[in-house]
């Protein structure tokens, strides 16, 4: 039994044959990469999906990639038959349903039928709208959020995201499937391991565009053009995006802390993590962001790789020129590795879900 992150397989996603390159920020490049290395199982899981589904838990520490882990699953399967549902989300949503007439006696008419738990009706609608200082989302209302989702929308396979969060909420999670009413289809745990060292990273120099809301990064995920302030001589990305009007990408006001503000709720995420990993009677997918530098190369293609990228002007011209790097990080082990951008650990998922998917028939 695998017992912590250090445990955790390597999918190896190189494969000799394949001598194209792919660009992993380009959406059919993307495309074109999914196809070449795990085509045959994305016709398997859509052939399985047309009459059955499943469900998978979505389980790291907080900004380990859970949303965009799902998101280029279903886009590397091109169906709709697969949502990603963040509880989070939902709960943001709700809130902001209950201001609408018609969606409030929605809500208030299904928590009626399927709220099991210990307040009143009155005292669910306060704590969703924040009146209740002194109570917080039980795993009974959480519960029932979730299946109002579901209720909303068409027959998918899900991911989820975002529960269990507590140590207490682990019981629910494991018969969750059952609670909510869902059909008899396989469940899964999907572990997500990543260092702290990516996971500040990512917060520290995140931007998003104040337009489109697009999110990049500006040391991990650059744009095609970057601008300098003429004041500061601080560099900035300016959003591909060509509705925005090439808008300056901003930083979101505390991100500069990096994973500071946080490391409370990544302990907790951490303990969770633990104590799922030792549970039995449920399948489960190992997805892990970093490998040891001296064999990462072994394991997966260059460009499969997160580059670290930098700026530098040129003083005759004036332009902008973008430098990119290897960049290796220390692991929660302290080791020297490389960090993997998404689609390559999304190929892994896809490999261990088909698995999953094949040994259930």
């Amino acid at each position: 039994m695998i017992k912590s992150p250090a445990e955790f397989p390597v999918f190896k996603t190189k494969m000799p044959k394949i001598k194209a390159s792919f660009d992993m920020g380009d959406l059919g490049s993307r495309k074109k990469y999914f196809q070449a290395k795990v085509g045959k199982e994305i016709k398997q899981i859509n052939g399985y999906l047309k009459k059955k589904t499943f469900v998978a838990y979505l389980l790291g520490k907080k900004n380990s990639g859970k949303g965009t882990y799902s998101k280029l699953f279903i886009e590397a399967l091109g169906t709709k038959k697969v949502g990603h549902i963040s509880v989070g989300d939902i709960v943001r949503d709700v809130h902001k349903s209950l201001a609408n007439k018609k969606e409030r006696k929605n809500l208030v008419n299904f928590l009626k039928l399927h709220y099991r738990g210990f307040h009143d009706l009155e005292e669910i609608i306060g704590i969703i709208e924040g009146r209740s200082q002194t109570s917080l989302l039980s795993s009974e209302l959480i519960i029932a959020l979730i299946k109002y989702e579901i209720s909303k929308r068409p027959r998918q396979a899900l991911f989820i995201d975002g529960f269990p969060r507590a140590l207490d909420q682990i019981n629910y999670s494991l018969y969750l499937r059952d609670l909510i009413g869902y059909r008899n289809d396989p469940d899964m745990l999907v572990f997500i391991s990543l260092p702290e060292s990516v996971i500040d990273e990512r917060i520290k120099y995140r931007v998003v565009c104040p337009k489109c809301r697009t999110p990049r990064n500006l040391r991990l995920q650059a744009t095609k053009d970057v601008g300098q302030d003429a004041k500061t001589g601080v560099f900035y990305l300016i959003c591909d995006n060509l509705s925005c009007g090439k808008a300056r990408m901003q930083p979101k006001e505390g991100d500069e802390f990096g994973i500071e503000p946080i490391r409370a709720r990544l302990k907790v995420d951490d303990e969770v993590f633990k104590k799922l990993l030792t549970v039995g009677g449920i399948p489960k997918v190992y997805l892990r962001n970093s490998l040891p530098v001296k064999d990462a190369l072994n394991h997966v293609d260059k460009y499969e790789i997160t580059p670290i990228y930098s700026y530098e002007k040129n003083v005759k011209t004036g332009k902008i020129k973008t430098i990119e790097k290897p960049w290796t990080i220390k692991d929660d082990e302290g080791k020297e590795s490389m960090s993997l951008l998404p689609p390559p650990v999304t190929v892994a998922l896809i490999k261990q879900i088909a698995a999953i998917i094949k040994s259930t028939r």
